[in-house]
């Protein structure tokens, strides 16, 4: 299976009780940066991530009211690198006491002294790498050597002490398409549960020419579309139907709400025009109808798999052949 079965049922729970409420948008997934405090500084990133002084960092009851507050069954501890978050270890506790999934993103560079041996492993925890490619280039995007084989080190030690393992690229303007292959074939090796491959997305921050359009978007997702039969990808194929060119779909910038030092980022994870300090007031701020059609301009060359992967799961669960399509990607994994 992509996902464990606990897990996937879970989400379907959640989608099931959010709609029998009569909720036509709701969050799934909230992406919770306690720091924007990083020991890298990847040149895709946007400033803020990485920059962050540690004493702005979140308490660990103001991360889990904002994740009680938006209802949600999964949260992707991100930032930053939550690593260097010192209360990690009772905020993880905290989470998975209180039922939740969490997608642990880090780095990697400190998973041996941080995690390993401090957290046990279990179904509620996912620990998700960010590989942006072979040593050459992940090297290059992270801006400093060594990083690459630090990250192989801990994905294979993570594998070995029992943790479900994530691996998360991004693909830029200049990734050369065999090589994520031949990172695929490594991860495989490895038997990492899951590779999520997704476009990166232009932060407004960030000056390099690194980022897609959506032509080549959709150029380089074909070859992703391949690799997903063979590969254990997390995208569903809706998602990488879309990503590809094949079919379009809205954006559900509220299903992956983000909680940062700085409040609620509205109207999405990606951009930042108002952050709230009050869940409901974000909730009931931020214009969706306006959103969810992608015609601000900002959006135009956004594929971003935080936006659209609800879109994809929505739109197979309007017909049987999208379900069955969907439940068929599931147990394929």
């Amino acid at each position: 299976m992509r996902f464990p079965l606990d897990f996937a049922l879970t989400q379907a729970k959640h989608m099931v009780q959010q709609r029998a409420k009569g909720r036509k948008r709701f969050p799934t997934v909230c992406m919770l940066e306690p720091l924007y405090t990083c020991n890298l500084a990847c040149i895709g990133c946007s400033t803020e991530r990485h920059t962050g002084k540690l004493k702005d960092r979140l308490s660990v009851e103001t991360c889990l009211k904002a994740v009680e507050d938006s209802e949600v069954p999964t949260v992707a501890v991100c930032g930053g690198e939550p690593m260097l978050y010192p209360e990690l270890p009772e905020l993880l506790n905290e989470l998975m006491r209180r039922g939740k999934y969490i997608i642990l993103c880090t780095n990697a560079l400190l998973l041996d002294t941080k995690l390993f041996g401090v957290i046990p492993p279990s179904k509620q925890l996912f620990v998700n790498v960010h590989l942006d490619g072979m040593r050459d280039t992940h090297d290059m995007v992270c801006a400093r050597p060594g990083v690459f084989d630090k990250a192989v080190e801990m994905i294979k030690e993570s594998k070995r002490r029992g943790y479900l393992t994530l691996t998360n690229t991004t693909v830029y303007k200049e990734t050369d398409m065999d090589e994520v292959e031949q990172l695929c074939d490594l991860l495989t090796s490895f038997n990492v549960d899951g590779i999520l491959i997704s476009p990166g997305y232009h932060y407004e921050t960030v000056k390099r020419d690194v980022f897609l359009t959506r032509e080549q978007i959709h150029e380089k997702f074909k070859r992703v579309r391949e690799l997903s039969r063979r590969y254990k990808l997390t995208a569903t194929p809706a998602f990488l139907d879309f990503a590809a060119g094949l079919k379009e779909l809205l954006c559900s910038p509220y299903s992956t709400v983000n909680f940062t030092p700085k409040g609620w980022k509205g109207p999405c994870y990606l951009i930042g025009d108002k952050y709230y300090a009050d869940f409901n007031e974000f909730w009931n701020d931020v214009d969706w109808n306006y959103w969810v059609t992608r015609k601000d301009p900002r959006c135009a060359n956004c594929k971003m798999h935080s936006g659209f992967e609800q879109s994809a799961v929505d739109e197979a669960s309007k017909s049987v052949s999208g379900m069955l399509r969907l439940a068929a990607w599931h147990v394929s994994g």
